[in-house]
This record gives structure tokens, sequence and C-alpha cells, in this order.
């Protein structure tokens, strides 16, 4: 270990406490206060919900991205397959010892044809012709990549050394029409999706995966 790995570690300890802000998670703000749960979100490749993340997917390991799949739950009401016109994914970490919510990843514009995410989904399609403007990254999986904290595609899991068990939160969002994507930025932000996606929520899912880095 680094001096530098000593200071994080000791830094994650001191800050271990400072960690659970699920109410700022975007499916647990306002906009999602009469949204139901009518999706199914799961990831088969690590098991389900609350599952621990093996070391390779996370930030110092091969940065994987753990392909989730959705689907309407048996729950839901009979109509809601047919009023899903798309799809947006948000990524969240809510015990980041932050003031916010950090985005690992947001992608938007996601056909309801389609309800897997994989990591081939997620390189740049440069051949598009669906990305007109200057600065838009349109994705192989067929959707557009949103502003995360990173400024990257995705950002793995990477916890403070030291801090504990840090839960992701792949939150899937059903709308029932479709985004006018010219009136965004090339890159979305959440806060104009979150505008863009009033009297739109069908409902949404969610699936959370674990990652921690320990001192070894």
């Amino acid at each position: 270990m680094s001096p530098l790995d000593y200071l994080e570690y000791s830094l994650g300890r001191l800050l271990s406490s400072n960690r659970g802000r699920d109410s700022k998670l975007w499916t647990n703000t306002a906009a999602f206060a009469d949204a139901p749960e009518v999706l199914t979100v799961t990831c088969p490749e690590i098991g389900p919900s609350n599952s621990v993340m093996p070391v390779e997917y996370g930030a110092f390991g091969k940065s994987r991205f753990p392909a989730i799949e959705w689907k309407v739950s048996p729950t839901a009401p009979a109509a809601t397959a047919d009023e899903i016109k798309q799809y947006i994914v948000l990524i969240e970490d809510p015990d980041a010892p932050l003031p916010l919510v950090p985005i690992h990843g947001l992608f938007y514009a996601i056909p309801d044809t389609k309800t897997t995410i994989t990591a081939d989904d997620l390189a740049l399609d440069t051949d598009t012709k669906a990305a007109s403007r200057p600065g838009e990254k349109y994705l192989r999986g067929g959707f557009r990549l949103g502003k995360n904290i990173r400024g990257t595609i995705y950002g793995a899991p990477r916890p403070p050394l030291g801090h504990g068990p840090h839960r992701y939160f792949y939150q899937v969002v059903a709308l029932n029409d479709k985004l006018n994507v010219d009136k965004l930025s090339p890159v979305a932000t959440k806060t104009e999706l979150e505008n863009a996606i009033k009297s739109k929520i069908v409902g949404y899912g969610v699936w959370v995966g674990v990652f921690e880095r320990k001192w070894e």
C-alpha cells in the first residue's frame, strides 16, 4: 500500500458513517411520488438485488458493466406494457461521502423494444446518423449517452478505501412518450431529463449492486 492508500483509508474510516442519502436517489424524488414500481430489473451474471459485485466490476478491476435486463412486473396493471414508449437508465451511489448523489451512468432515449443493456451496448457508435448535432453521443445499443460525474460513458464503482460497502442503484424508468432530444443538450443532464419526463413516467424498477474496497 502506498502513502496515498493509507491516507484514503484513514479518511474512509473517518467518514464511514457519512452515507445513506437514499432520499436523493432519482426514483425517490418528488417526480416519482406517484410512480409505481412496475418493472423487475435483474442482473443474471451477478445475482439478485443487493448482491455483492465481484472485483472485476470495480474501477480498479476491469470496470466491467453488469449486464442488466428488465421486464414489466407480473403485478403491474395489464396495460402497462402497451403504455411504454421509451426508457431511461440512471445509476447512482447514495453512499458516497458527498453532499450529492453521484451519477455513474445515464442513458436515455432507449427504445421500448430494448429491455437489456450490456457492455457491448455502451461503445460509442461513430457511424450512426442519429447523432445529428455536434457533441451528441450515440451508443451502439441504439440510445444516447447522458452526463455522469466522470464525464465518461460509465463510471465503475470506486468507493473510498475503508469506507464500507456502497450500494449502486441501477434505476430503469419507463416513459409513455418519446423524449424530444432536440430540446436537450447534446449530452443531456439529469436535471434536463427530470424536466423532460414530467407527465411521462409510467413507472420504474431498480437493481442494486454492492461494492466495497477493503484494506487487504
